[in-house]
């Protein structure tokens, strides 16, 4: 009796030769089955960027599969074929007379569900590419009342040995986070992030992208990502050489034309596969061990990778699908135009957008400090919200994006992943940046002409969100302040911040 053709399906963030669906495939009998759709592009309108660096990478990823000898069908966008991936799976089985599929579990609820529910019986096998499994976290989260990251980055340390001096942490300290929240320094003496010439093969993929996907918020060229495994191992090899030594002093800090600072941007390229996480930090690893980088520095690094982005895909599966639509404050206001690039007089905001346009890319606390506490501040629904970190940035799959967008930024998850909600006046942001010397507004006036948005809107949001917030233990103290200012003062912040959002909602310039 015949072998039976199985289809391995390998999507566009699977892009790992050790994939585990790979694993379980016979090269001999089994067709791979990659497919550029409609569908993936325009669930959320992708930044062109995003979507340029993801069907780049799957061309080039399924080239170097067939060069290990494996039979994989391919559909290009501009090719005959369905606009999703179960419509494509559905059509290569007809094609291949096949009734199997073999698939790494997605990291969007969206995509399981599809392939759930598709008439061909689908093998889920568990997407291994992570240090922490689904079940590793469940069993670490379970009866526990709250989830903190710092704990569950603590037992990542003690399971991969990384920074461990036997059973302590490297330095005596788990977290450097205290040496590693500097004010930004004069200058920039940092190029960024390693760039790469499209060659012919990803030129032939801009122009498709800018035909099919031209009307998305972001501009697409000059595109500069890496597109194979190679060039993201020369990425990374480029970040711990020349930026890693300074990345911790600086990493929270944000300053006016300078994109780059010394982050690594190299999320994109270990979300979608083409880097893992343990090399990752195994590299950064060995140049504190070489002395060519201070800890504080790999710590901070390492933490964002073996901490942070482990412990939100863990929040996100434990949570469910229903996650990203949640809205524990009751926040309906629409996504003010300014993110979609309308003009602002405020200049935070104006410069993270227009960096966000043109590079897909801005870094964490620019995205939860500036427009992350504008929208949470402004009472934007969340939903809108998610929709919109999930479309403009180059690493933004739900799985990462959802529990970074509703839960640390909005607090719409009720405090699952956060302690309190990340809210700040304008001082916050003038004390990490240089923005607000160059903005229209006065970040150290509180009320009348020219006061900086962010302090009056603070305030109404403490205010408007008293009931559920004024027992927080760590928001007592502005609780406090609020009550001790005089009524009439109070009452002032209040009408010029409902004349602030209302000039928003009317879709005036800000």
């Amino acid at each position: 009796m015949p072998v039976m053709t199985r289809l391995v399906l390998i999507l566009g963030d699977q892009l790992s030769e050790g994939l585990s669906a790979l694993k379980a495939a016979d090269p001999a009998r089994d067709v791979v089955v990659m497919a550029e759709v409609m569908d993936e592009g325009t669930y959320v309108p992708h930044h062109p960027k995003k979507i340029a660096l993801v069907l780049a990478a799957m061309r080039k990823f399924a080239a170097h599969l067939r060069q290990l000898g494996w039979q994989v069908a391919y559909r290009r966008l501009d090719e005959e074929g369905a606009d999703s991936i179960v419509g494509e799976l559905l059509r290569r089985a007809e094609e291949f007379d096949a009734s199997e599929v073999l698939a790494t579990t997605p990291g969007e609820w969206r995509l399981i569900r599809a392939l759930k529910y598709a008439p061909l019986k689908v093998h889920f096998h568990a997407d291994d590419r992570f240090l922490a499994t689904r079940a590793d976290f469940a069993d670490w989260a379970a009866g526990k009342k709250q989830l903190r990251m710092e704990y569950f980055y603590r037992l990542m340390r003690k399971k991969t040995g990384l920074l461990m001096e036997g059973y302590d942490p490297a330095g005596g300290k788990w977290n450097y986070d205290a040496e590693n929240r500097k004010a930004p320094p004069k200058e920039i003496d940092h190029a960024g992030p390693l760039r790469f010439e499209p060659d012919d093969g990803v030129k032939d993929v801009l122009d498709l992208v800018e035909a099919r996907f031209g009307t998305h918020f972001g501009e697409l060229r000059p595109f500069w990502f890496a597109t194979t495994r190679d060039q993201a191992l020369e990425a990374l090899a480029h970040f711990i050489t020349y930026a890693l030594p300074q990345f911790g002093d600086f990493q929270d800090a944000m300053m006016t034309d300078e994109r780059w600072l010394y982050h690594a941007i190299l999320s994109p390229y270990l979300n979608i596969g083409l880097l893992s996480p343990l090399e990752v930090c195994e590299a950064a690893e060995a140049e504190w061990q070489a002395g060519r980088a201070p800890l504080n520095a790999v710590e901070g690094f390492i933490r964002q990778i073996l901490g942070w982005r482990e412990f939100v895909r863990g929040i996100y599966f434990i949570e469910g699908e229903d996650y990203p639509s949640r809205n524990a404050l009751g926040q309906t206001r629409a996504l003010p135009s300014l993110y979609w690039g309308a003009e602002t007089e405020m200049h935070c905001l104006s410069q993270v957008v227009r960096q966000t346009q043109e590079e897909a890319y801005a870094h964490h606390i620019q995205r939860l400090m500036v427009t992350g506490n504008f929208a949470l501040l402004a009472g934007v629904d969340p939903a809108e919200v998610h929709d919109w970190y999930l479309a403009v940035y180059a690493d933004a799959f739900e799985w990462v994006e959802a529990p970074n967008t509703v839960g640390m930024s909005q607090f719409a998850d009720g405090g699952i992943i956060a302690s309190k909600p990340y809210v700040s006046s304008g001082a916050y942001i003038d004390r990490m940046s240089n923005y607000c010397a160059s903005c229209a507004y006065k970040v150290k006036q509180k009320t009348g002409e020219g006061a900086c948005p962010f302090n009056l809107l603070y305030w109404h949001f403490l205010n408007r969100h008293r009931d559920r917030f004024e027992g927080n233990p760590r928001m007592g103290n502005m609780y406090r302040t609020w009550d001790r200012m005089d009524a009439d003062k109070r009452d002032v912040i209040l009408q010029e911040a409902d004349a602030f959002l209302a000039k928003l909602e009317a879709g005036e310039k800000v």
